[in-house]
């Protein structure tokens, strides 16, 4: 008697648990993510980054179920010339070969409603993992058990030891991302 009570409390008073999520694996082929900066001024910079690997995972009935957790090899990175590609590269900024990822991972997406989101995580750069907060939205293509995710933000560079050129180059740093993913079969 006392476990039929118990399994009637449960199910009435933690629906979550019985929650169906949903996992997303990243379409690498098709996601990238493009970081600019104003240098000298005011010229606008950039640079790309490529090989997303990663995945998001959304559960409709629980918010708190809901995850994202990209890693980028910042070996893919290309700037609008060879030698920013090897700047930022260098140790005098991502020091790709000691630190060959960028890593971030949710720790709560939130529904502002109308596909519209905010994404609370950590961003790690350099073994530096600092908070950041993503404005985003989303598009699942139920049909292709496919999403868009689109998403900006910005940080300070200095926050994460890239502080070369502080005179010439801004501090803050836009970060636009454009995750595809594709639904995985639950096992």
């Amino acid at each position: 008697m006392t476990r039929l009570i118990l399994l009637f409390v449960t199910t009435l008073f933690c629906p979550m648990l019985y929650a169906s999520s949903t996992r997303y694996a990243i379409d690498t082929d098709n996601t990238g993510i493009k970081l600019s900066w104003h240098a000298f001024g005011g010229i606008l910079s950039w640079a790309n980054l490529n090989g997303v690997t990663g995945d998001v995972t959304l559960n409709p009935d629980n918010e708190f179920n809901d995850r994202i957790k990209v890693t980028i090899p910042v070996a893919t990175l290309v700037a609008s010339n060879k030698l920013l590609t090897w700047q930022l590269k260098s140790d005098m900024f991502f020091e790709a070969a000691r630190y060959p990822n960028i890593v971030f991972t949710s720790t709560r997406v939130v529904t502002l409603g109308n596909g519209h989101f905010r994404v609370f995580g950590s961003l790690t750069v350099k073994d530096i993992q600092r908070p950041v907060i993503l404005e985003a939205t989303l598009e699942e293509h139920k049909a292709a058990n496919t999403l868009s995710l689109h998403a900006n933000t910005a940080i300070s560079r200095s926050a994460y030891h890239m502080d070369k050129f502080a005179l010439v180059v801004d501090d803050r740093i836009a970060i636009h991302i454009d995750i595809q993913a594709k639904a995985q079969p639950t096992s």
